[in-house]
C-alpha cells in the first residue's frame, strides 16, 4: 500500500488542498479515493495593532511556506519520495475581510479581517440600501466603511481581495474567487451565478460625488462555480509555494473558496436541506435553503454552497479560543505541580471532565468573547468567567462551562432560524476542533442546539481537506454535479457517528442559557473599560 501511494505521489496525481485558517495555515494531500495520504501545518496568530485585527502579508507567506514546507517532509518521511508535481491544488482561507491593492499590485491599507466590529455604520447603511443583511466582515461593508470614513486610499483601488483570493491570485496571476467566497465579499444572485446585479447599481450610485473613478464590479474578483477553470500554477507561484524548487509549475487550481464552502464539502454538506457547524477558532452554522427566509434578519447571512445555491449562515465570532487559553493554563499549572504532561493530555482531561459536570455548570458561566460578537449585540469582547456566590466551581463544572459557553453564541443565532423562520434541521454535521477529542464537543453541541448532530471519521480534517476535495472536483468531477460527486466519491462508505440530544443535556443548557444571557450585561459593562 505505501508503494503504491508512494508511486501516486511520485506521478503527480495527488491533490493538495491548503487552509488559511486563524490560527493554523494547513495543508492535505489527498489520493485516489479523495483521503488524505499527507498532511502539513504552520502555526500562527492575528495581531492586533492599532486596534485592528490583522495579519501581515509577509506573514501569510512565510506560513504558507513552511505548512508545504512541513507537508513535503511528511510525504518523504512516510513514503520516501519528493513532492514534485501535483494533479491539482486549490487554496482556502477566512471568509470576508479587507484586502485592497493599487493598479501595480501595491498593498493599499492593513489587512482588516473578518474579526474586526469597526464597520456598524456601513453595515447598517447597505443592509437598509439592499434589504439584504450585510454583516460587518463582509468586504463590502469594510469597503463603504472606508469610503464614509474619507480614506485617502479608496481611489487608487485596483483590486479589492478577500485572503484566499488574495494567494490564488499570486500563485496564479488570476483575479477570480469561488462563489461561496465570494457571497461574503458582496450579495450572490444564486439564478445568473454572479454578484447581485441590482444591487452592485444601488452601491455604485453610492459613489456619486466622491472622486472615485471605478465602478465596484470593476475592483471585485470573477466570481466562479466550483469545477470551473481557474487557472494554474505559474513558476512565479511554484516557489512563493516551494522555494527549493522542487515544485513544478502547470498544477491547475480550482476556484478558491473561503472556510464555510470547504467547510461544507467537507461534510458532505452542499446539498438542498443539508447543514453543518464548523467549529473552531469561530464557530459557524450553515443550512441549505429549500426555500427563502420570510424575514430580513441581521444576525442571519445569506452566503452559497461551492456551487451556487443559497445558505442560511449563523456565524460567532468565538468558539474554542477561551478553551484553549484555559487549557494553556492547566498545562502551566501541571508543570508547576511537578506533573508535566502534554496540550493533548489536556484537552482530553478537559474535554471528558465536561462530561463529568452537573447538567447546568453548576452556576458556573463562561461568555468566551474574545471580539465583538453581532449575533448577541457585543461591539467589544472580554472573556469571562462569572458565577454566583454559591456556585459550585469543580473542574468538572468549570470544563463544562467552557464547552458551554464555546456555543452559546451560536444556540441564539439558530433559534432565529429554527424558532422565527420555521426551518426544518434534520441532523446537523460537525467538523473543526471542537469535535477532535471526544465527543463532548459533539454531545453539548446538541443538547445546545436540540438537534441530532453527526461527526464522521473524518471531522478532524476540516477545511484543508476540504478544499483538497473541491480541487479533486475540479480536475476528476467528470461531470457529476459536486452534491453527487461528493456522495458517490467521497462519502459512499464514510463512517458516521450520530448523537441524539440527551433530555437532562439539553434541560441543563436551558439553565445555563438563562444565567448566560443574564451575565451579558456584565459583559458589556466591562467592554466598556478600557
Amino acid at each position: 500500500m505505501m508503494e503504491k501511494t508512494a508511486a501516486y505521489i511520485g506521478s503527480g496525481r495527488a491533490v493538495l488542498g491548503m487552509e488559511l485558517g486563524s490560527t493554523r495555515i494547513k495543508a492535505v494531500l489527498i489520493g485516489e479515493d479523495c483521503a488524505p495520504i499527507a498532511q502539513g501545518s504552520h502555526t500562527w496568530e492575528n495581531r492586533l495593532e492599532n486596534g485592528v485585527w490583522t495579519y501581515h502579508l509577509d506573514d501569510v507567506w512565510t506560513g504558507i511556506r513552511e505548512a508545504y514546507a512541513d507537508l513535503a517532509a511528511d510525504v518523504r518521511g512516510r513514503y520516501g519520495v519528493e513532492l514534485t508535481k501535483l494533479a491539482g491544488l486549490g487554496v482556502s482561507a477566512m471568509m470576508h475581510g479587507y484586502l485592497p491593492f493599487d493598479r501595480d499590485g501595491k498593498q493599499l491599507a492593513g489587512f482588516r479581517t473578518w474579526r474586526n466590529t469597526m464597520t456598524g455604520q456601513a453595515a447598517e447603511e447597505l443592509t437598509e440600501a439592499f434589504s439584504f443583511n450585510i454583516p460587518q466582515r463582509w468586504s463590502i461593508a469594510h469597503l463603504y466603511q472606508a469610503i464614509l470614513n474619507g480614506e485617502a486610499h479608496v481611489k487608487d483601488i485596483d483590486f479589492l481581495s478577500t485572503l484566499a483570493v488574495y494567494v490564488h491570485w499570486k500563485l496564479t496571476g488570476r483575479r477570480v474567487a469561488g462563489i461561496g467566497e465570494a457571497s461574503g465579499m458582496f450579495p450572490i444572485d444564486s439564478v445568473t451565478g454572479d454578484y447581485d446585479a441590482k444591487r452592485m447599481e444601488i452601491f455604485d450610485a453610492k459613489l456619486a460625488g466622491r472622486g472615485i473613478g471605478w465602478k465596484l464590479r470593476d475592483i471585485l474578483p470573477e466570481v466562479k462555480p466550483a469545477g470551473a477553470e481557474a487557472g494554474c500554477l505559474t513558476e512565479e507561484g511554484a516557489r512563493l509555494l516551494d522555494p527549493t524548487g522542487r515544485l513544478e509549475a502547470g498544477a491547475p487550481l480550482c476556484p478558491p473558496e473561503g472556510d464555510a464552502g470547504t467547510g461544507m464539502a467537507a461534510t458532505n454538506s452542499v446539498a438542498a436541506g443539508t447543514g453543518n457547524v464548523s467549529a473552531g477558532t469561530s464557530v459557524f452554522a450553515m443550512i441549505v435553503l429549500e426555500r427563502a427566509l420570510a424575514k430580513l434578519h441581521t444576525e442571519i447571512d445569506m452566503v452559497t454552497t461551492p456551487d451556487g445555491l443559497p445558505v442560511a449562515m449563523v456565524h460567532c465570532n468565538t468558539c474554542t479560543s477561551d478553551i484553549n487559553a484555559w487549557s494553556e493554563a492547566l498545562h502551566g499549572f501541571a508543570a508547576a505541580a511537578g506533573l508535566p504532561c502534554d496540550m493533548n493530555a489536556v484537552y482530553t482531561a478537559l474535554f471528558g471532565a465536561a462530561l463529568e459536570g452537573e447538567a447546568d455548570c453548576g452556576g458556573v458561566v463562561n461568555v468566551n468573547a474574545y471580539s465583538g460578537e453581532p449575533v448577541i449585540g457585543l461591539e467589544e469582547g472580554r472573556p469571562m468567567l462569572v458565577r454566583l456566590p454559591e456556585a459550585r466551581l469543580s473542574f468538572a463544572n468549570l470544563a463544562r462551562s467552557l464547552v458551554f459557553g464555546s456555543v452559546s453564541s451560536l444556540a441564539v443565532g439558530m433559534d432565529i432560524l429554527t424558532k422565527d423562520e420555521g426551518v426544518k434541521v434534520q441532523s446537523l454535521l460537525g467538523h473543526g476542533g471542537l469535535f477532535k477529542t471526544g465527543n463532548a464537543g459533539q454531545r453539548l453541541l446538541a443538547a445546545a442546539l436540540e438537534t441530532p448532530v453527526s461527526v464522521m471519521e473524518t471531522a478532524g480534517e476540516g477545511g484543508p481537506w476540504g478544499m483538497a476535495l473541491l480541487a479533486a472536483y475540479a480536475v476528476r468531477g467528470g461531470g457529476l454535479s459536486l452534491p453527487d460527486f461528493l456522495q458517490q466519491k467521497v462519502f459512499a462508505a464514510a463512517k458516521v457517528q450520530r448523537l441524539e440530544p440527551d433530555p437532562a443535556d439539553t434541560e441543563g443548557f436551558r439553565q445555563y442559557r438563562a444565567r448566560y444571557e443574564q451575565a451579558l450585561a456584565a459583559e458589556r459593562a466591562a467592554a466598556a473599560v478600557r
